[in-house]
C-alpha cells in the first residue's frame, strides 16, 4: 500500500507560478503510469498530465506549453511545475499513481485569483 501526499497548492495571481508535489510513501521506480488531475467545483475530475516510467509525458491541451510534469524516482516524489496561470485552472489537484492497483492523494487546493 502506497500513501500520497500533494502538496505545494495554494492562492496566486493569474499570471503566476506554482509547483505542486506529490510524494509516496515508498518507491516509485514499478508505477508506470502517474498523473495529475484536476476537478474544480460542479465540474468531473479531469486528466491535466501525466508520465510514465519512460519519461514520456502527456498534457491536456488547456495546460500544454504552460505545465511541467516530471518524477524524482530517488525522492519518491511527483511534479506538477505551472506557470502563467488562469483562473480556469482553479480546482483541487489529485496526483495518481498506478501499477496493479491504483493510488490516490488527498488533494491539493489551487485558486488562481486575478
Amino acid at each position: 500500500q502506497v500513501q500520497l501526499v500533494e502538496s505545494g497548492g495554494g492562492l496566486v495571481q493569474a499570471g503566476g507560478s506554482l509547483r505542486l508535489s506529490c510524494a509516496a510513501s515508498g518507491s516509485i521506480f514499478s508505477f508506470n503510469f502517474m498523473g495529475w488531475y484536476r476537478q474544480a467545483p460542479g465540474k468531473q475530475r479531469e486528466l491535466v498530465a501525466s508520465i510514465t516510467r519512460g519519461g514520456i509525458t502527456t498534457y491536456a491541451d488547456s495546460v500544454k506549453g504552460r505545465s511541467t510534469i516530471s518524477r524524482d524516482n530517488a525522492k519518491k516524489t511527483m511534479y506538477l511545475q505551472m506557470n502563467s496561470l488562469k483562473l480556469e485552472d482553479t480546482a483541487v489537484y489529485y496526483c495518481n499513481f498506478r501499477d496493479s492497483a491504483s493510488y490516490w492523494g488527498q488533494g491539493t487546493q489551487v485558486t488562481v485569483s486575478s
